[in-house]
């Protein structure tokens, strides 16, 4: 079932968002070569929980950890691990939910540790330009296929690949709602959006295959070809007057 939101819900969905957007601000900071990826989940947990919230993900279908952080050729859901050291040249992916007095939001969001290569810049590049290329096609009226469409279109026209497996979904009361939102898909088709739906758009796009395969762990999924992988990932509400994206990064 679609729960569509009221004015009310929105606004703290907003809040919530926003303490999330400052999450991936402070983090611009502490990624560096050097630093562990249970570090960086460490500082997430505690900004957000100094903060009155909670870190959503924990005990979500036994998830252990506030934050997922994904490395390189790991497309998603990356444990954090003191023995995951990050080096000049990483791309990571830091995606966490907050839940802030029941508000949900939902972002990812990439980072280049240190200096990244010139195809790696262009993928960050084309992965953030997808996102909102999507999200201007979150607008009343409109189908998921819109969405899909604009954001496949775009990423294979710049020769890069877009997952499958993963896509965007509803989101509040709890973190995972219906309607599912991929990241292809055809101009027209699908499910017509309607004012008060708070969705995510979230494209994870590849340097090489979509295809990915499952680690021993059963969460974490990596590119088939051990392509780089990015993501970049807003929480939205659907308004009369157009997307109102809540995690925006104010700074």
């Amino acid at each position: 079932m679609i729960t569509l939101k009221s004015q009310r819900e929105i606004e703290a969905m907003d809040e919530s968002g926003a303490l999330l957007a400052n999450v991936h601000v402070a983090l611009r900071d502490i990624i560096k070569p050097g630093i562990t990826s249970w570090e960086i989940n460490e500082f997430a947990h505690k900004y957000i929980e100094d903060h009155g919230a909670i870190a959503e993900q924990i005990g979500f279908e036994g998830y252990e950890y506030a934050t997922c952080v994904s490395i390189n050729d790991e497309i998603c859901h990356g444990f954090p691990s003191k023995k995951k050291v990050l080096k000049n040249g990483d791309l990571i992916k830091v995606d966490m939910v907050v839940n802030l007095k029941g508000a949900m939001s939902d972002s990812c969001w990439s980072y280049i540790v240190g200096e990244g290569t010139p195809e790696t810049e262009k993928l960050m590049d084309v992965t953030k330009k997808a996102l909102y290329l999507g999200i201007e096609q979150a607008q009343v009226g409109n189908r998921i296929g819109d969405i899909g469409h604009a954001i496949q279109t775009f990423v294979e026209k710049e020769g890069f690949s877009v997952v499958r497996e993963f896509i965007g979904h509803g989101i509040g009361p709890t973190m995972h709602e219906a309607p599912s939102v991929p990241h292809y898909g055809e101009a027209g088709k699908g499910l017509r959006l309607k004012e008060g739906m708070v969705i995510t758009i979230e494209p994870m796009v590849n340097t090489g295959t979509w295809k990915s395969k499952m680690d021993g762990n059963g969460w974490t999924a990596r590119t088939k070809d051990g392509g780089i992988s990015c993501q970049f990932e807003h929480t939205l509400a659907i308004t009369k007057d157009g997307p109102r994206i809540l995690t925006e990064q104010k700074n």
